[in-house]
């Protein structure tokens, strides 16, 4: 094997078509699939996680909250629209800043994205175990058999067949909105705002009658909250890592992805108000619940026919799992193609041409991450810290990876201004300038939280092992994947 030298201190390893042949995917999503894929990634925090913000901010420390971070993640949207049929390659982030930023740009953009994706599905499935907890009356010593029993049911089905993943993502993200509408359509009735949204007094206490004050810890409150308003939009922006299984990832893939961020913003802002508006449920019990909308649903229709419905409502976290796990193994398998990562971690499966190895790979480590911290906090005792802690890990990579997008968008526009873009934000630069600055306040105050520092510290280490590692190994042994390939014959061309 012979090597070439590369910008930015870097080599590449010369491959045969053998290569490639081991590592390739199929065609099979369309415009739907994509708004599915993207939905479904993010339907689960509709159902759980959010809520833990109400402790950081009270009720309106959290609308605004979310409004900031739905600005954010409207214009990252855009920016990726544009992004992502320029450059059509499953690397989708790590592709975009390898481009603009080169190869150790595009390293620290893929390993930020990997924390997000690895931790994600670990966030998810303990409030998956949180919920069918509830429902089924099982304590806290049951939640591993839930983690396991999910990693591996999904896990299967994203290796034996892609073409029927799309198809079940498509199924579970319709059931999961139509158990949220019809969540929206029995709160209803049964809201009162004042007294129940509002009824967190400025020490934290609850207040019994409510009408307590609109941002109870002041401004400081809505910047601590940023983090779980995160959780109702994280993951939109996995769609171009099936670049190179759409059939047209040029027309489709930015109709997809915003569709999608449409019908989040539609379903986040309706849950915000209507899930701690119910008489019974508030604000302030939300605020360390591991199953919201089961709260509601027992306060509307009892605990039995609750726990029917609740059974429904586990469809959204069952939608994400499945999507993120789809995006963790075309994440791990971008990097590890173009040798960021070991490259037997790209080897797909000979009959199903779906990447196996990186998802078995990325199911370990998410598990032992998963039990790893509930045994730190106490399975028993931890409860919404262990939540939240999980879930500010995974905001502290994504947000590190949003800036970074952002830059590779401004960045792309000044380096490449005549590359063919089917399709251009309406937002600009001044998107990518929006979305930096939110993002950046977002890991600010993550870092000044005392409840949540240990788990942001944690993805810091995760980083510099990863840059230790790719500082002395990694670099010296790239390979000239797709995504490689692209942005050395168009960074040779630009300058």
């Amino acid at each position: 094997m012979t090597h070439q030298a590369g910008e930015g201190g870097v080599k590449y390893a010369t491959v045969g078509e053998e290569y490639f042949e081991k590592r390739g995917l199929r065609r099979h999503a369309g415009v739907w699939s994509l708004w599915a894929l993207g939905v479904g990634a993010v339907i689960s925090g509709d159902f759980s996680g959010w809520n833990l913000g109400f402790a950081s901010g009270g009720w309106g420390g959290m609308a605004i909250a979310t409004v900031l971070v739905g600005i954010m993640y409207l214009s990252l949207v855009f920016c990726i629209a544009e992004m992502s049929p320029a450059l059509p390659h499953t690397g989708g982030a790590y592709s975009f800043a390898r481009t603009t930023l080169g190869p150790w740009g595009g390293f620290l953009t893929g390993l930020a994205e990997n924390v997000e994706y690895i931790v994600t599905p670990a966030v998810i499935v303990y409030f998956t175990g949180s919920y069918l907890g509830g429902i089924f009356g099982t304590g806290p010593e049951f939640q591993p058999v839930y983690w396991i029993g999910c990693y591996l049911l999904f896990l299967a089905l994203n290796i034996f067949g892609v073409g029927l993943s799309f198809r079940v993502t498509l199924v579970v993200t319709f059931l999961a909105l139509a158990i949220l509408i019809f969540f929206y359509i029995s709160a209803w009735p049964h809201i009162d705002f004042g007294r129940w949204a509002l009824n967190i007094a400025p020490d934290g206490s609850e207040l019994p009658e409510g009408n307590g004050p609109f941002l109870p810890f002041g401004w400081a409150g809505v910047f601590a909250s940023m983090p779980f308003a995160v959780w109702l939009f994280l993951a939109i922006e996995e769609l171009p890592l099936a670049a190179e299984e759409s059939i047209d990832p040029k027309r489709d893939m930015p109709k997809g992805i915003i569709l999608g961020m449409l019908t989040l913003l539609a379903t986040g802002f309706l849950i915000l108000w209507l899930n701690p508006s119910v008489a019974g449920v508030g604000a302030h019990k939300l605020a360390s619940s591991g199953e919201p909308i089961l709260d509601g649903f027992r306060a509307i229709y009892g605990e039995d026919i609750a726990k029917l419905l609740s059974l429904f409502a586990v469809t959204g976290l069952v939608a994400s799992f499945h999507t993120i796990l789809f995006a963790q193994g075309r994440q791990i398998y971008s990097l590890s193609r173009a040798g960021y990562f070991p490259t037997f971690l790209s080897l797909t499966h000979g009959t199903h041409k779906t990447p196996h190895v990186a998802m078995i790979v990325g199911t370990i480590v998410g598990l032992a991450l998963i039990f790893g911290v509930s045994y730190a906090y106490g399975i028993e005792g931890g409860g919404a810290v262990i939540g939240g802690t999980l879930l500010n890990m995974a905001v502290f990579g994504a947000m590190f990876s949003y800036i970074m997008q952002a830059l590779s968008f401004i960045r792309l526009r000044q380096l490449l201004p005549h590359i063919e873009r089917p399709y251009v934000s309406m937002f600009g630069v001044a998107g990518g300038i929006i979305t930096i600055i939110i993002a950046g306040i977002t890991v600010i105050f993550q870092l000044q939280d005392p409840v949540y520092q240990q788990a942001v510290l944690g993805v810091a280490l995760w980083f510099a092992i990863g840059v230790l590692y790719f500082a002395l190994y990694g670099r010296h042994r790239l390979v000239l994947s797709p995504e490689e390939k692209f942005a050395t014959e168009h960074r040779t061309k630009s300058t």
